[in-house]
């Protein structure tokens, strides 16, 4: 069931309207046969993976509490939870290798011993990729390592832990959640808040904004150039190139906001996925407000473990680059992911290496870097540096992406910018003009944002007829401009795939 969809449109609003009707009991059980129908509306089979992993975690959350009171001795007593901890990884990793990996695994051995000239003839098997694995895994496994630190205490219902691991709002696309944030908030039964219902109908409609009136009109450029890449010049792929990063911005943005305003409404907060990563100044503070749950887990959860910059310059390089190629192999089983993920990591690597040199650069010419001129460069070459890792990350393979840099280091004809050549198939003026204004709304929500001014805060707070009126213009926004599909068919979010 995906949000914008009239599936979700009737869903969510029973499921909010039965949850405060409800004696207080039962609405955990309600939330969660919520939560299993929702992700059933894909694939009812593969609600068993959920309920799986939910088992195996939360098992293991209750062996690591039991041995931590156990009469042990401290080193047995370290060794029984490095054993529980290793079982629950090995066993969740292995599904998720088994679903999302293992074809491309095979088809990588066989690539590596054709080299060899040995032949493996294994046939391909058919494996369907479930909706949100990645996802609700990485939550499920988070659980378990915060069991294990000693963060939280293991949780003894089973029917709260299920519920935490496939809270529906969240469930395919994240944020992926800690269990100190959003465990606790499931525990406690919310009474019905009209401030809560306020906010939440705005955030799920800035949501439906970025998704519908941005993200997927960037995708009918982007998908046309990229579709039929051989049949443009460089010039289109330039700006598809451009584009993609803001419609996959927009489109995330818009599924964790929607998630947002869906928890909201249920008097449940969920964590800012996206800090407006596209002001950052460098490619390092890029991944401190971008995908903020997964950079953190990673963070939390394999960059420390793996000695952080505990262990020497070196090490800690070396660190950060096992992270982002782990990054870029769970976006995908494709080489383009790892090599997106590898050159965003590079970027990290000589940003700190060239560091000392930049920083003595800048007292030589007596350059203030925290100036606005110095982030008025810094800012564009950023978003430049990952729009070109995201060329891999939107291509087929590293060899088409090669192709799609080639033909735009071969433009000859930078003009085709300007004169309307640029309008293909039915996306002409009329489609390019609103695109282009509402991307500057959205600028200027990411600048509000990160001077700390919150634009839906001071909406809430004026008079009852400017806030309705703010709602009805948003939604007639979304409504008027808002790009559907033939039949009103609603798009897949980007994410999903993942």
């Amino acid at each position: 069931m995906l949000f914008n969809s009239g599936k979700y449109v009737i869903f969510l609003p029973i499921v909010v309207l039965l949850y405060y009707l409800l004696p207080t009991k039962i609405k955990k059980s309600w939330l969660l046969a919520a939560s299993y129908y929702f992700y059933m509306c894909w694939n009812a089979k593969y609600a068993l993976l959920i309920l799986a992993s939910t088992l195996i975690t939360w098992l293991s959350g209750l062996g690591l509490e039991r041995v931590k009171s156990g009469d042990y001795d401290a080193a047995r007593r370290e060794r029984m939870k490095k054993l529980i901890v290793a079982l629950s990884f090995v066993i969740n990793l292995g599904i998720l290798f088994y679903f999302k990996y293992f074809n491309f695994a095979l088809e990588l051995l066989q690539s590596v011993l054709a080299r060899l000239h040995i032949t493996l003839n294994v046939p391909a098997f058919d494996i369907l990729l479930p909706v949100g694995i990645s996802f609700y895994t990485f939550q499920a496994l988070g659980y378990t390592m915060d069991v294990y630190r000693g963060i939280i205490g293991a949780e003894r219902n089973f029917f709260t832990y299920a519920l935490f691991v496939s809270f529906f709002p969240q469930l395919v696309a994240g944020p992926i959640e800690r269990s100190g944030n959003l465990l606790g908030q499931l525990k406690t039964a919310h009474r019905f808040e009209f401030d809560n219902l306020r906010e939440g109908l705005l955030i799920i409609i800035w949501g439906f904004f970025l998704k519908l009136v941005i993200a997927d009109r960037i995708a009918l450029f982007v998908d046309a150039v990229y579709g039929e890449r051989y049949l443009y010049p460089g010039c289109y792929l330039a700006l598809a190139s451009i584009l993609f990063p803001i419609q996959v911005y927009c489109d995330f943005y818009g599924y964790s906001t929607i998630a947002m305003g869906s928890a909201k409404l249920l008097g449940i907060e969920l964590m800012e996925n996206f800090r407006s990563p596209f002001l950052s100044a460098s490619i390092a503070e890029f991944w401190r407000n971008w995908h903020v749950s997964l950079t953190s887990w990673f963070k939390d959860y394999l960059y420390i473990p793996l000695g952080g910059s505990r262990k020497g310059p070196v090490r800690k390089q070396i660190n950060r680059m096992i992270v982002f190629l782990v990054s870029g192999l769970w976006h995908g089983a494709n080489l383009t992911y790892v090599v997106w993920g590898g050159l965003n990591g590079v970027y990290q690597v000589v940003g700190d290496l060239l560091m000392p040199l930049r920083l003595k650069l800048s007292r030589l010419l007596h350059i203030d870097r925290s100036s606005l001129g110095v982030k008025l460069v810094q800012i564009p070459i950023t978003f430049l540096l990952f729009a070109f890792s995201m060329i891999f990350f939107r291509s087929s393979s590293v060899r088409e992406g090669l192709a799609v840099i080639g033909s735009i280091l071969h433009v000859h004809n930078p003009w085709i910018l300007f004169d309307g050549s640029l309008f293909i198939h039915d996306y002409d003026s009329a489609m390019v003009l609103p695109m282009t204004f509402f991307m500057g709304a959205l600028l200027f929500s990411d600048i509000c944002k990160q001077r700390g001014v919150a634009v839906r805060k001071i909406i809430l707070r004026q008079d009852a007829w400017f806030r309705w009126l703010t709602f009805a213009v948003s939604t007639a926004i979304v409504l008027l401009f808002g790009v559907w599909g033939p039949g009103f068919s609603e798009a897949n979010f980007i994410y999903f795939q993942f």
